[in-house]
């Protein structure tokens, strides 16, 4: 009988601790999910695209509600100013000066480039959520870092990605994101972003830099860097700034 107690308070305590494990990972996807969102934001952002045959550099200010709202509007380099970016929920539209026209984005390019940048359309708007859109749980690698949370995010049923499966690397101290893994269908890391320079923003402690890099051959050389310059959040907002009549104003 003492046997069968302490077998069973084994198994109670095993699920016990699962039980902990998974609202710890639930809660760092919560966080995760949440980092650059809020009720409100706005700031300027700096894009600096590099191959090996030219390097360019974009100034952006940008004006986000939730999750379902952003607006990107190009203000540097002049060639490029008034370029524009809308999303609104599940639908996203490109403003392009030049021609003064707008495009309408389809479900099927949110995984096509944005602005000949290593970040994808999906990328730059955050159309994707962690909590909605994968399955998550811990990973134990075995060249796991002390110090960091590796958790496996697969895409759910539906959801349009390139990606078998991202993997983010997290500092177990702050709870920041430290490196995002792109998994293909055949278990190949095909590129990875990299976080970097915290700082604390508006109150808010955020990694300030975030880099992609392609890791295949044909994309050896080239890399993306984007550096929040300054945001603010749950800050009030005009209630015609996400409108495809705003968008086309912008010229």
């Amino acid at each position: 009988m003492k046997r069968a107690a302490a077998l069973f308070l084994t198994i109670l305590l095993s699920a016990s601790a699962g039980s902990a494990r998974e609202a710890d990972v639930d809660s760092v996807i919560r966080k995760l999910d949440r980092l650059y969102r809020s009720s409100s934001s706005r700031g300027t952002m700096k894009m600096t695209i590099v191959n090996p045959h030219w390097e360019r550099t974009l100034v952006m200010d940008f004006w986000s509600e939730g999750m379902e709202k952003m607006l990107i509007v190009v203000k540097k380099p002049e060639k490029e100013k008034g370029t524009a970016t809308l999303k609104i929920e599940n639908e996203m539209w490109n403003y392009i000066p030049n021609i003064n026209k707008v495009v309408k984005i389809p479900p099927s390019m949110m995984m096509a480039n944005w602005m000949g940048s290593d970040f994808t359309n999906d990328d730059i708007v955050r159309e994707s959520s962690f909590l909605t859109d994968y399955t998550f749980s811990e990973l134990e690698p075995p060249d796991a870092e002390e110090g960091m949370m590796y958790i496996e995010l697969t895409p759910r049923e539906g959801v349009v990605t390139l990606w078998k499966k991202l993997v983010m690397v997290v500092d177990r101290d702050n709870l920041l994101p430290v490196q995002q893994r792109y998994v293909d269908e055949k278990g190949r890391v095909m590129k990875k972003m990299l976080y970097g320079k915290v700082e604390v923003m508006d109150g808010k402690q955020i990694p300030t830099e975030m880099t992609m890099i392609p890791l295949s051959e044909e994309k050896k050389g080239h890399r993306t860097t984007v550096e929040y310059l300054e945001i603010d959040f749950d800050v009030e907002l005009e209630k015609e700034i996400f409108s495809l009549r705003n968008l086309r104003k912008r010229r």
